[in-house]
């Protein structure tokens, strides 16, 4: 017989949503009460009912993969599709296709390979993403911010800023990993996979995703034999079980052992800061760091990992060197600055949008209104007021009003060049134009609270 964890539920053949949901809690349960429970049968909750709400969970726009299945194209026969699906789990005869390789555009002017998975892959990848949350939730330590449930950028903003200001950090630590998710190495993967899951089926699932490889530009296969494939559904939780042991233990054993003052940590996938009470453990730990990562075929991006000083006494300690201003890192698309509240005087932490980020947006904005240059008005309107409070919605936070307003101004401009465009008889006056764009473009306002606010009472502890 199959060994079985005592602590899991057996599936009933007859499924239904709460008996699903049941058998998840029970995983999540057994995961805390024993941080070195080993799970050997994890496959039998992948269920009909699994891969129906996976199927539902997952984005309804989202491109297709080489077969040409949209969502929509699915959703059709789902009840029979999703019942061959299962049959074919469960009899071992279901096989992953390779994805089709996307190249998209980065802030920073490269591009970043982008794999675009089967629809049918992507379903069983979040029922996989669904059964293994409940475990690794309960490892992943509480600096670790990126793709996990009920936490998102803002929340490891507010993080780093409550971090910084409650504590005495004089030096901060802006990490960048090399092209992380190319030089993952599987051996290593698949190694702190087991740890904690030793279901063959569930392991053999995840090596067939990470190898299975994409096509290039000429239709040939290419097989991955290192790297894991962005954009799919899975590579976010793989990425954090990655640094989770090569990154995130080791940060925590190295500041409870080796560290003379205060350090804290925010990290969110491949990015991290750190603040530092003392240069010394910094230049260390920075050191050690780069050690760490090559047993594990990272390294750290040079150009990108800086240490600055950085906190409440920056401006202070480097005026009395006559060294300037403290400098600025960026993180999740804000650039950090020292800088003081204007009605106590003091130490603060400014956030504005970072100038790349914001630069990206607007090449964007003017890439597309180049190819709609002749849609109709309120079409091209709908689209900006759809973009504009989407970056609202992310960067409107206190004492960016500048930034965003500058990026409002720009937009505005924008678009006025391109409805000059046109046509060469009527052209629109920038007066009119201003008035009217004014009245029908979302108004700039603050969309998040202070930091303290919010991670105060998210985390009331």
């Amino acid at each position: 017989m199959t060994k079985r964890n005592t602590q899991q539920g057996v599936s009933d053949l007859t499924q239904s949503r709460n008996h699903t949901m049941s058998n998840l809690s029970g995983i999540r349960q057994a995961a805390a009460k024993d941080r070195r429970l080993q799970f050997t049968a994890l496959f039998h909750h992948i269920t009909p009912y699994l891969l129906k709400d996976s199927f539902f969970q997952l984005k309804r726009k989202s491109a297709a993969g080489v077969d040409g299945v949209t969502w929509q194209i699915y959703q059709q026969d789902l009840d029979n599709r999703l019942k061959s699906l299962y049959e074919r789990l469960h009899k071992g005869s279901y096989c992953p296709r390779a994805a089709r390789r996307v190249m998209i555009p980065k802030a920073d002017g490269g591009e970043r390979p982008i794999s675009v998975f089967c629809l049918e892959d992507k379903i069983v990848q979040q029922a996989v993403v669904k059964v293994l949350e409940g475990i690794y939730e309960n490892d992943f330590r509480g600096f670790s911010y990126g793709y996990r449930p009920l936490k998102s950028q803002h929340d490891a903003l507010d993080a780093l800023t409550v971090g910084i200001k409650r504590n005495p950090v004089n030096w901060v630590l802006d990490l960048d990993i090399r092209k992380f998710f190319e030089q993952v190495e599987h051996d290593w993967l698949i190694m702190f996979l087991e740890h904690r899951v030793k279901d063959k089926r569930i392991i053999r699932l995840i090596s067939q995703w990470i190898q299975v490889g994409h096509y290039d530009e000429d239709g040939r296969r290419v097989r991955s034999v290192r790297g894991m494939p962005q954009g799919s559904v899975i590579s976010p939780l793989l990425s954090n079980i990655y640094l989770h042991y090569v990154f995130d233990l080791w940060v925590d054993q190295w500041r409870k052992r080796k560290a003379s003052g205060r350090i804290i940590v925010v990290r969110f996938a491949d990015d991290s800061v750190l603040g530092f009470q003392r240069e010394h453990d910094a230049k260390v730990f920075l050191s050690e760091l780069g050690k760490r990562l090559e047993q594990f075929g990272l390294s750290l991006l040079e150009d990108k990992t800086r240490l600055i000083r950085f906190g409440r006494f920056a401006r202070v300690n480097l005026k009395k060197r006559k060294e300037g201003k403290p400098e600025t890192f960026t993180f999740l698309g804000f650039t950090h600055i020292c800088g003081s509240s204007r009605s106590s005087g003091n130490f603060n932490i400014v956030r504005r949008t970072s100038k790349e980020r914001m630069r990206a947006t607007l090449r964007k904005i003017k890439s597309y209104l180049l190819k709609h240059r002749h849609d109709p008005v309120p079409e091209q309107l709908k689209w900006l007021s759809r973009v504009l409070q989407g970056h609202m919605n992310y960067f409107s936070v206190p004492c960016n009003g500048l930034r965003i307003n500058a990026f409002r101004t720009a937009v505005q401009k924008i678009w006025y060049k391109a409805l000059k465009r046109r046509s060469q008889r009527s052209r629109p006056n920038w007066k009119k134009f201003g008035a009217f764009i004014n009245t029908v473009l979302p108004k700039v306002k603050v969309l998040h609270p202070w930091p303290e606010q919010r991670f105060d009472v998210k985390y009331s502890r």
